[in-house]
């Protein structure tokens, strides 16, 4: 179960992110899940957006360089070591996190976390965290509207 996430390169300078996120705001888009890194000339925004199709076309429109990624969002308890023992199955499986980024305490249920992964292999890494009953978050647990691109 993967979901779609826009990934945006802004320049690292003032401003920047707002004129994004204000496009997207404007266009009427909810962002569902955000996360942004940098260097010292650029930043990548990950979003996971409540209608990718639309704000593909925001940020197109804006001359936001941009590009749309599978990601996966696994739901897991919100307790002390919680991550290690998942992170531990891919250790075993061979399979590199590209990256990750988490959402602690905003799981579907109380106690619960979720963590949106990017994985070398994602579809053997949804087999992976399916067998371990390890609970994957779809469009509707995450409140979004729209998949395609």
């Amino acid at each position: 179960m993967k979901l779609k996430q826009l990934s945006v390169f802004l320049e690292n300078a003032p401003g920047r992110l707002y004129e994004a996120t204000r496009a997207l705001a404007e266009a009427g888009l909810n962002i569902r899940v955000l996360s942004i890194c940098d260097t010292s000339d650029f930043g990548v925004l990950r979003l996971v957006v409540s209608d990718l199709a639309t704000a593909r076309r925001v940020i197109m429109e804006k001359q936001l360089p941009a590009r749309v990624d599978d990601v996966i969002v696994a739901e897991i308890a919100d307790t002390p070591g919680s991550l290690a023992k998942v992170l531990y199955l891919f250790k075993e499986a061979q399979i590199n996190v590209e990256y990750m980024y988490s959402l602690a305490g905003t799981g579907t249920a109380a106690g619960k976390a979720a963590l949106v992964f990017r994985f070398s292999d994602n579809d053997r890494a949804v087999e992976i965290l399916q067998g371990n009953g390890i609970k994957l978050l779809d469009a509707e647990a995450l409140g979004i509207l729209e998949q395609g691109v």
